[in-house]
């Protein structure tokens, strides 16, 4: 009985450094290696997120050594912030981030583009931005979603 106590007393400590570290270390290194951005987008804002939950306890950790439920609140956020059912992490950025943080230029601004083509051009890195509007100019986006659909059916075939 003693053994089970202990479990449920260091609970965090036990599942913690799987849930918080290598986990998300695992899917980050399989979210490099896809060929979509959207998985990359949730593991980037899960490790800022987390790289802030650290700084704030290392900023109060003398406060947060009176607070014994402190371990078991971080693990569950860091588990719904980690576990694909939840997609926490991407939750914040889409809802929270995302609205109030622009980096990089406005996209599509003064254009025809819609919603959905202003959020593919958004999650381009400005080099590759400019040149897919190039394209866009020359050949339309229909063009570009053909390609697209050819990318992704030959990245199925591997």
């Amino acid at each position: 009985m003693g053994v089970i106590i202990v479990i449920a007393k260091r609970f965090d400590a036990l599942i913690g450094p799987g849930v918080m570290l290598l986990y998300p270390l695992y899917a980050s290194l399989r979210a490099i290696e896809s060929p979509t951005m959207l998985d990359d987008q949730q593991w980037l804002t899960y490790w800022i997120i987390y790289s802030l939950i650290t700084i704030f306890e290392l900023s109060v950790w003398r406060v947060l050594a009176w607070l014994p439920f402190w371990p078991y609140l971080k693990l569950l956020f860091c588990m719904w912030l980690v576990l694909p059912m939840f997609s926490g992490a991407a939750y914040i950025y889409s809802n929270f981030v995302r609205k109030y943080v622009q980096f990089g230029m406005h996209v599509g601004e003064g254009t025809n583009y819609t919603d959905e083509q202003r959020r593919v051009l958004q999650m381009m890195s400005l080099d590759a931005r400019k040149s897919v509007q190039d394209y866009v100019d020359r050949f339309g986006w229909d063009s570009v979603e053909k390609a697209i659909k050819a990318a992704e059916k030959e990245t199925k075939k591997h």
